[in-house]
């Protein structure tokens, strides 16, 4: 596995090495020895999978209560996923990265807790799958405007599918300080 740091270190793209021939390919999607060799040193408890059409939006989430880091992989299809760094006091507070996932570039994301995440899908169809190192909480469950203009996500294309709770998401600078992991 390669594991390449983004604009914000503590995010990291990761590239599997694919071993594949004519009937298909095999990979390994996670092995907890060569995470922590790369400083990623998480119990993963929980994992998830999504489902969703094309313009779908889906984010920017965090838990509070019970903050989660997250792998992040797309089996089906291509999301732009996205990780904005909401830690009180952190030098990236308000910034974020991106990352085009698929199941044809295999790559994964790995976001620390911390940070509010995101996704758009890009393709007709996506299955999106993601290891959690805490449980959700629905009380601990947050979330920021996804077209917050001080954070300045540039979405691809201009037509979005929005859950009602995910448009009524709060601005970052609106959040309670009690509301924001501490860096």
């Amino acid at each position: 596995m390669e594991f390449i740091p983004t604009d914000i270190p503590e995010v990291i793209l990761i590239k599997p090495k694919v071993f594949g021939d004519e009937r298909g390919y095999f990979m390994e999607t996670y092995r907890r020895e060569i995470f922590k060799k790369h400083n990623i040193q998480v119990d993963f408890v929980q994992d998830n999978l999504s489902k969703s059409k094309k313009s779908t939006i889906r984010g920017l989430h965090y838990q509070i209560l019970n903050p989660q880091a997250k792998l992040i992989m797309v089996t089906q299809g291509e999301v732009l996923d996205v990780a904005v760094d909401i830690r009180r006091n952190s030098p990236t507070f308000g910034r974020f990265v991106t990352a085009r996932l698929s199941d044809k570039n295999k790559s994964m994301l790995y976001i620390p807790e911390g940070f509010a995440h995101g996704f758009q899908v890009l393709t007709d169809e996506t299955i999106f799958q993601y290891k959690c190192s805490d449980y959700y909480n629905p009380n601990g469950e947050r979330g920021i405007a996804w077209d917050d203009p001080e954070i300045g996500v540039q979405w691809i294309d201009d037509e979005y599918i929005i859950s009602g709770k995910d448009q009524r998401n709060p601005r970052l600078k609106d959040v309670s300080a009690d509301d924001l992991p501490i860096y």
